[in-house]
């Protein structure tokens, strides 16, 4: 009963509801039930429950097998290890319908002098969404806020999900979008053993996603079958907490200290968690701490300004 209860819970993708989808439950209890006669049990115990939504997912997780696949052999570039600049783990979701996964994205930036600001690579080839257009709009909007209130932003900075060849929507990965972007203005790189979703609003408050769940269990999937034996995590908002119903093998490994889920409210919290180095608040005088990320990604910007005066000149 107990895991027909989680099972509903995560029906609804809400740790503090379930879900009053009858039929699907329904259908859940008569495979176990099937199961359960096939062994010559009398009741339905927690094992037949799980072999049964085990059963269901293999049913319709063809395409998920490929994908994985494709990135344990090596054809789609994901990196799990090491540390990377302007480079890290985004993390969507894929609805088939009556199914639907998590899986990691590269996100890639590049900064560099000009005037263009941020552009979105997926827009320029008509491949993005007005939501995702609209996260990154934000990104340019807290740029400029946070460093460069007092000297122009002159930038020109791409970003671009790798081998996505597909439309891309929504601004989850905002978030993820604009630490790629504070890494390579900084050159401090990011853990790419940590993937990131999350939206952010012009303030660097993160906020909440959808598909929270298919997220943390895509990416702890890859990284069980690239690097099992190493240490993997993954940012969240903190808003999206409520939100968890993981599955059993994800527990496991976050009580064994293999896998964490880090929980943030602010940009800063998950910069430090990246780059292991301090992100920086502005003291009396209004200037970073020197050598922190904030004060780097500053510095950056007004070298970027300066140099941009000099050509006009």
């Amino acid at each position: 009963v107990g895991r027909v209860i989680e099972y509903s819970s995560s029906m609804a993708e809400d740790g503090q509801k379930l879900s009053t989808n009858l039929g699907t439950l329904s259908d859940l209890l008569q495979e176990a039930d099937f199961v359960a006669r096939e062994k010559g049990m009398q009741i339905i115990t927690k094992s037949q429950i799980n072999e049964a939504i085990k059963e269901k997912i293999e049913r319709s997780d063809r395409i998920k097998e490929r994908m994985y696949e494709a990135i344990q052999r090596g054809t789609i570039l994901i990196e799990t290890e090491g540390k990377a600049i302007g480079q890290i783990n985004g993390v969507a979701v894929l609805d088939l319908g009556n199914y639907s996964f998590g899986h990691p994205s590269k996100i890639t930036a590049l900064t560099r002098l000009g005037k263009g600001g941020v552009i979105n690579i997926e827009r320029e080839a008509k491949l993005s969404g007005p939501t995702h257009d609209k996260g990154m709009m934000i990104l340019s909007a807290y740029l400029a806020s946070t460093y460069a209130k007092d000297f122009p932003l002159t930038m020109t900075a791409t970003l671009v999900f790798e081998q996505s060849y597909g439309k891309i929507d929504g601004d989850s990965a905002s978030c993820a979008e604009l630490f790629t972007l504070l890494s390579s203005l900084s050159e401090v790189p990011l853990d790419q053993s940590i993937a990131v979703t999350g939206s952010v609003n012009q303030n660097g408050q993160v906020q909440a996603v959808g598909g929270i769940n298919e997220k943390i269990e895509g990416f702890f999937d890859i990284c069980t079958l690239t690097a099992p034996e190493k240490k993997h995590g993954i940012i969240i908002p903190t808003s999206n907490v409520k939100h968890l119903m993981l599955k059993e093998e994800v527990l496991d490994a976050v009580n064994n200290g293999l896998f964490r889920i880090y929980a943030i409210e602010y940009v800063d919290e998950g910069l430090e968690i990246l780059t292991g180095k301090t992100s920086g608040k502005k003291d009396q005088n209004n200037k970073y701490p020197k050598d922190s990320i904030n004060y780097l990604v500053e510095e950056k910007l007004k070298y970027l300004a300066n140099k941009s005066k000099q050509k006009k000149v």
